[in-house]
């Protein structure tokens, strides 16, 4: 395949703009059609990036002859459904993280996938991240191996506000959300499968009727551990924070960048084409469609850890 890859994204809100920028660094690949909630703030947005189509309807979308491939930055709980829509139509896809949140439709979408033989990836962004690809390039060359992995993700998020602090239609989960970014990962970066997890959750908020706080342990076949540290009440620095601890080195990654155990910062400008984690992200969705391979970070390799998620959530509501 080497005529531009044409593609429409749904959802133009906080995530959606961050994908928009990456692709505007990628040849060969053309937002031809937006779709929004509401027409007006959608209209918007597809200005500012010269897309050419807006809908409020991913069908509409999906209709376009000239759409190759869908990205899909909606919320959390449309993300299976909408999936299963783009396969349907035939659409190479990339859904934002989580590709769900319950079990069952994770393995809905992972056995249309099979069917279509389409590219189906999910946006576990922290695989691309260079901070973290730079851990994983020293475990894959044999120069560091994990001896546990210590992780805080802190919002301040009292109220359904996305990444800009705008008002969410949706309610966020630190389980089926957040907690999948370390959980893909922890097993992605130990080479080796959970095959131990426990979980205990704080009280529940009274309006949005999730756990605002919450403490995941993880344990790998290969004996590494994670400690999982999650709030959306923290008043302080806002994002996930890894600690890699390991048999050769410390390492602290802070989304894309990385510094040792003392904090000296490392040169990771090098690790690959840019130093953005949404745009290479993008970029191996793009590369899978044109080299007709499976992505890095596909449906069946991310499913394992919506078993696990799925494990937590029996004992957190048992």
């Amino acid at each position: 395949m080497t005529k531009p890859i044409k593609v429409a994204l749904a959802g133009a809100g906080a995530f959606g703009i961050k994908h928009l920028d990456g692709i505007r660094n990628i040849d060969g690949v053309e937002v031809v059609s937006l779709v929004g909630r509401r027409k007006e703030p959608t209209q918007e947005v597809a200005d500012k990036y010269g897309i050419k189509h807006v809908a409020t309807d991913l069908a509409e979308s999906l209709a376009l002859p000239e759409v190759d491939a869908a990205i899909l930055c909606t919320p959390t709980q449309m993300h299976a459904a909408q999936s299963i829509q783009c396969l349907q139509a035939g659409k190479h896809v990339q859904v934002e993280i989580p590709l769900a949140d319950n079990l069952k439709d994770a393995q809905a979408v992972v056995d249309l996938q099979k069917q279509t033989g389409l590219v189906a990836m999910v946006g576990h962004t922290r695989r691309f991240n260079p901070s973290h690809q730079y851990v994983h390039q020293k475990i894959r060359a044999g120069e560091f191996s994990i001896q546990q992995m210590d992780v805080q993700t802190y919002f301040f998020r009292r109220t359904n506000t996305n990444a800009l602090g705008q008002a969410r239609s949706w309610t966020d989960h630190l389980l089926w959300h957040h907690a999948a970014h370390t959980v893909d990962l922890f097993a992605y970066q130990a080479g080796s499968p959970i095959v131990q997890a426990n979980a205990i959750q704080g009280p529940m908020h009274p309006e949005l009727g999730i756990a605002m706080d919450m403490s995941i342990q993880l344990k790998a076949a290969n004996g590494a551990i994670c400690t999982l540290s999650l709030s959306f009440n923290n008043d302080g620095p806002l994002g996930t924070f890894f600690r890699y601890i390991g048999d050769t080195a410390t390492y602290i990654a802070r989304y894309d960048d990385l510094f040792t155990g003392k904090d000296e910062k490392i040169d990771v400008s090098k690790v690959d084409v840019s130093m953005n984690g949404i745009e290479l992200q993008d970029r191996e969705f793009f590369a899978a469609i044109r080299e007709g391979r499976e992505p890095n970070s596909s449906v069946a390799q991310v499913l394992p850890c919506y078993q696990v998620l799925h494990d937590l959530e029996q004992q957190l509501n048992a």
